[in-house]
């Protein structure tokens, strides 16, 4: 008969913590199951060029992927450090970034990179398959796969401040150096 009062207190702790974490845990530390596992492939246009591009392409390479939209006011924080990346290592034969851009309508995605700037390729994820294939809950998300193909790190949010540095240096100058991050 004291035994269910053990069970009952116990799940009232349990949702104590998890309502707890809910309220003050950190929403961006959305862990991913997809680390150390092959990235998923895709085929999708280029926006504004409207030629296909695959990721089966760019075996061999550290690849940055960088799901953003027109819309989202974070991805606007974040462009001027995705073109200083891609400055820095975008001579460099073995790395790609690559945008995905998410939910969003041609026209809109081309005026925002008029403004905001491009010096990288960018496909088009209009239905959002892509996103859902990564796990994606919203943007601006990052991936980073080695050479391997093999997912290495996720940024929730946009690649700004200490993450910026971080994700520079922590992650894509070892993986470029053939260390793994």
């Amino acid at each position: 008969m004291r035994g269910w009062h053990f069970i009952l207190l116990g799940g009232i702790l349990g949702l104590l913590v998890l309502f707890y974490e809910g309220l003050w845990g950190d929403p961006k530390a959305i862990p991913t199951v997809l680390i150390g596992t092959p990235a998923p492939g895709f085929s999708a246009t280029e926006l504004g060029t409207g030629r296909t591009i695959s990721l089966s392409e760019f075996q061999g390479k550290v690849v940055v992927l960088n799901f953003w939209a027109s819309w989202c006011q974070e991805c606007r924080l974040e462009q001027q450090n995705l073109l200083e990346i891609q400055n820095e290592f975008g001579n460099n034969p073995n790395f790609l970034l690559l945008g995905v851009d998410y939910h969003d309508r041609d026209p809109d995605a081309k005026r925002y990179l008029d403004v905001f700037g491009s010096n990288f390729h960018h496909i088009v994820d209009p239905s959002g398959v892509i996103a859902i294939d990564y796990g994606v809950y919203g943007v601006p998300e990052t991936f980073v796969f080695d050479q391997k193909g093999i997912i290495r790190h996720k940024v929730v949010g946009p690649i700004a401040g200490s993450n910026y540095k971080q994700l520079v240096e922590q992650v894509i100058r070892p993986l470029l150096e053939g260390q793994r991050s």
